[in-house]
């Protein structure tokens, strides 16, 4: 990330994306998850996350979070009592994530409205 301040979305909102190999059974690993997505829920500026599982990968996940600014999620992050959460996921998979910021948004209701 540069010096600068990050550019966010014009509510300024961000995007939190991390993508999950597992190293450990799926059941366990969503166990873990949700004791970690406890902690972020109670966190100042989290607005909701969806967890996906890939159709084609059993060990493949997406955590999907958005948050109210960049602020707020690296408060969150940064937190004493987030370390063993990060731990116990890292001990169970492998991870990729960053950080994004809304640029456009198309939603179906839109594209019937253009075709009448």
């Amino acid at each position: 990330m540069s010096e600068s301040a990050p550019e966010t979305g014009a509510n300024g909102t961000v995007t939190f994306v991390n993508r999950f190999t597992l190293h450990a059974a799926p059941e366990e690993f969503e166990r873990v998850f949700a004791e970690t997505a406890e902690f972020m829920g109670r966190q100042p500026g989290f607005l909701e996350h969806t967890l996906f599982r890939q159709l084609d990968k059993a060990d493949g996940y997406l955590n999907i979070a958005r948050w109210r600014d960049v602020e707020s999620f690296r408060r969150a992050v940064a937190h004493p009592e987030f370390r063993p959460h990060a731990a116990a996921l890292r001990a169970l998979s492998t991870s990729e994530s960053s950080l994004y910021t809304p640029r456009r948004t198309f939603a179906a209701a839109e594209a019937s409205q253009r075709l009448e």
